[in-house]
């Protein structure tokens, strides 16, 4: 049979009965997981006043959005350098020993945020955090490991849910708990609160980090095939390898990086990665900054706390939602339907904000019609990011599946982690800029960063279209 780039990436004579979930290892690992959203976004409610008081800006609240967006993508600047590396040694050394790595960097980096007052110095803290852990792209790995072709879009079906919960309760305390000496002066009354208000978010999300680091070191057990014995399911990976030559699942060696790139079935699910990536991280960096950006310049002029609250509440109804839903939805109309469709979601959101803006230069202030848009943009936003976890959970199938034999596994993931982390390295500091250059020159009325995501938009239903079909007892 004739092999080209629209071949079905998998091809069974027969549905295969499905394998139970591993649920204990499974659970371990997602627990470790929500340990990366707990730590990268904690800091939203609070960075943009945060910026403020350092008196970067010299008082020009205009500025605020570079800043904050410099700060918000260091993490992704630096993962996207050393993911790959990571999980490229994870191939060789095993699963385990890097997660453990991961974890202490990203404690490590919690405190030193904390405790920064100095614009260098929460520079420094982030760059940390993202050069230390590459833990996305391994534990990627190692639920692709731990299931099989039956179960793994169940099993991928779960991280969005747990990457939602954690970015609606990290962005819940990270607006709580700031500044606890005026909210608490019974329990925080000392000198040191006052210096640094913004440690107790801080101290929360690093002692989760170190609690999924004695949970990792003592029960999660190594997935990597040449670093255990040979039981439990064993993942059919793909035929992405065999379109060019690539060794099979018999070969023990990782296929080269270079022959990786080279190859249209696994570059095309890693391309669609990256710029999913780079439009949602995009609309999540400009969402706090649009609340936090005062009246006078076009945003909402929201405090942190209420912030939080916001994206809490939006982040509880999205987990629910992908909860009942995702797994079904996939299960019922298949990986590449379910992502060319939900790709189009992203629209009405990229419509919400100008519409906005424009209420609020007209009235000039946070009445009823500001507060029903809110409710809508957020109603909104929970039918995109259902849609997005589905998104999330197809391509980690795509990826994992074009992997051209399980030694590969690793670094094809760290490919992908890397792309996506470019992406989102790129996604905050580019909008946000964008966002306060848009409104400082009054560009189309404020509104070309928004111009610029649907321009991104449109590329991202045409790399969706790409995508090959999966055969039905795959899917």
């Amino acid at each position: 049979m004739a092999i080209d780039e629209n071949t079905p990436l998998l091809e069974s004579p027969q549905a295969k009965t499905k394998t139970p979930l591993p649920k204990i290892q499974l659970g371990l690992t997602l627990f470790i997981l929500f340990s990366q959203p707990m730590s990268s976004q904690y800091i939203f409610p609070f960075i943009n006043q945060l910026i403020r008081e350092l008196g970067i800006t010299g008082g020009d609240d205009r500025k605020i959005g570079y800043y904050a967006g410099v700060i918000e993508s260091l993490f992704f600047v630096t993962q996207a350098l050393t993911a790959l590396y990571w999980s490229r040694l994870s191939d060789y050394v095993g699963r385990k020993p890097i997660l453990l790595v991961g974890l202490a960097g990203l404690s490590i980096s919690n405190l030193c945020f904390g405790l920064s007052r100095v614009f260098w110095a929460l520079v420094a803290s982030r760059c940390i955090a993202g050069a230390l852990n590459g833990n996305v792209g391994v534990m990627k790995s190692v639920i692709g490991e731990i299931t099989d072709t039956t179960n793994m879009a169940r099993a991928f079906a779960l991280i969005p849910i747990v990457f939602t919960f954690g970015a609606s309760i990290a962005p819940l305390f990270g607006g709580a708990l700031v500044k606890p000496h005026e909210h608490w002066p019974k329990l925080f009354s000392g000198s040191f609160w006052v210096q640094y208000p913004y440690f107790l978010p801080s101290l929360v999300s690093a002692s989760f980090t170190a609690l999924s680091f004695l949970i990792t070191a003592l029960f999660l057990k190594e997935s990597l095939p040449s670093k255990r014995r040979k039981k439990g399911p064993q993942l059919e990976i793909g035929s992405a390898g065999a379109q060019v030559g690539n060794p099979s699942n018999e070969d023990t060696s990782p296929v080269p990086i270079r022959t990786l790139l080279k190859t249209y079935s696994v570059m095309i699910p890693v391309a669609n990665h990256g710029t999913l990536g780079l439009v949602d991280i995009g609309l999540f960096a400009l969402v706090p900054l649009f609340y936090a950006t005062p009246v006078e310049v076009g945003g909402l002029g929201l405090p942190p706390f209420t912030i939080g609250v916001i994206m809490t509440a939006y982040g509880t109804c999205n987990g629910l939602f992908q909860m009942l839903f995702t797994a079904r939805v996939i299960e019922r109309y298949g990986e590449r339907r379910v992502f060319c469709s939900a790709v189009l979601a992203f629209l009405p959101i990229i419509a919400t904000f100008p519409t906005m803006s424009w209420i609020i230069q007209t009235r000039k202030q946070v009445g009823l019609a500001i507060w029903a848009l809110v409710f809508v943009q957020l109603l909104s936003w929970v039918m995109v990011s259902m849609a997005y976890g589905m998104r999330i959970s197809v391509i980690f199938v795509f990826v994992t599946k074009a992997a051209p034999n399980k030694y590969s596994l690793g670094t094809m993931n760290g490919l992908s982690q890397t792309t996506t982390s470019i992406a989102r390295s790129m996604g905050p500091a580019t909008f946000t800029s964008l966002f306060a250059f848009s409104k400082e020159y009054n560009l189309l009325g404020g509104n070309l960063v928004y111009v610029v995501l649907l321009l991104l938009l449109c590329l991202l239903v045409f790399l969706s279209r790409r995508l090959p079909e999966l055969k039905k007892d795959e899917q």
